[in-house]
């Protein structure tokens, strides 16, 4: 009997690092600085996430911050989390008449907190996530 207990106990430790890590659904907000419409700036933006069994459908809307002046942008990411590891995807960036589609990538920092860059023509940018 001893046996069986001490083997339950194990089990009751391991189950949550067995499991695998569930990207949230929920809001989330970015910081990001980057190069788009031919423009160095920064965007603050934020978001809502829908997770299906790891894919995340992630709409979402802000403002670019460049040489004085602001644009509104609206955004629409897939990706797909890595049991305990990075996001991968891909998204189209809308701003003004420019659509720009890109490839996204982010890394946890903490839980909540995750590093991103994105990559597509005439579009890049790396910068901080918070939520989801």
């Amino acid at each position: 009997m001893k046996m069986n207990r001490m083997a339950a106990l194990c089990l009751l430790i391991a189950a949550p690092l067995m499991a695998p890590a569930a990207h949230a659904e929920g809001l989330g907000a970015e910081v990001n600085y980057g190069r788009a419409d031919g423009h160095w700036g920064t965007e603050i933006g934020a978001g809502y996430a829908l997770d299906m069994a790891g894919f995340s459908l992630t709409p979402g809307g802000g403002v670019y911050l460049r040489d004085g002046d602001t644009k509104l942008y609206g955004r629409v990411e897939a990706a797909y989390t890595i049991p305990m590891s990075v996001s991968i995807g891909a998204g189209v960036r809308f701003s003004g008449d420019n659509t720009r589609p890109y490839a996204t990538l982010a890394m946890p920092l903490i839980p909540k907190l995750r590093a991103k860059a994105n990559v597509g023509p005439k579009y890049y940018s790396v910068g901080l996530t918070l939520g989801y």
